[in-house]
């Protein structure tokens, strides 16, 4: 699958979207992409983590044991990716503000993880997550997402094998360009933005 059939699924699903948009990290951006879109067709969140996991090392294909992805972008996304595996799928999420393995959810000391997620942008939330992951006795190997709009920048902490790699520009809210700053922010993710 290439770059442009890949988009092609975002725009079928109408979850390549132009304009003024806050990220849950507070940046601003004129482009956005709606996972949850995308993902809302099973054939195609099955169809495109099939390609994910066809892209990971040998290594990581066959040591991974369990996939963890942050709520609530990667929840999906994590788990068509454990089935692509066929391994566990679990999920860390923010019942206080820090991420955490919660509802029975439990990782062997050791146990070879990968991190999920839909949409990286900076690496934050995904070093956020492999910190919990850690935290909970699992060994983050590597780590994938369906985007990775840093343009392959983003460090988070791990290998990271993104289905498409785009360089999305995003600003902070004070060094938004007057063109973009003329257009009213939306806020279309999950998370409150950080000012």
């Amino acid at each position: 699958m290439t770059d442009d059939e890949v988009l092609a699924e975002f725009r079928a699903a109408k979850a390549l979207l132009d304009g003024h948009f806050i990220l849950s990290s507070g940046l601003r951006s004129p482009t956005y992409l709606q996972c949850a879109r995308v993902l809302m067709d099973p054939r195609r969140a099955q169809r495109l983590c099939v390609e994910l996991a066809s892209r990971l090392t040998p290594p990581v294909h066959a040591g991974v044991t369990a996939v963890v992805s942050p709520a609530m972008g990667g929840v999906i996304a994590g788990y068509e990716m454990a089935r692509a595996l066929g391994v566990e799928a679990m999920f860390v999420e923010r019942p206080s503000g820090t991420f955490e393995l919660r509802r029975g959810f439990a990782l062997t000391p050791g146990q070879k993880v990968l991190m999920m997620e839909d949409v990286v942008t900076t690496g934050l939330s995904s070093r956020e997550a492999i910190k919990a992951i850690e935290a909970a006795g699992g060994r983050v190997i590597a780590a994938a997402c369906l985007v990775d709009r840093s343009g392959g920048k983003a460090d988070v902490g791990v290998p990271l094998t993104a289905l498409v790699t785009l360089n999305i520009p995003s600003y902070q809210p004070e060094d938004v360009p007057p063109g973009l700053a003329a257009i009213p922010a939306i806020k279309p993710g999950s998370r409150a933005a950080v000012a």
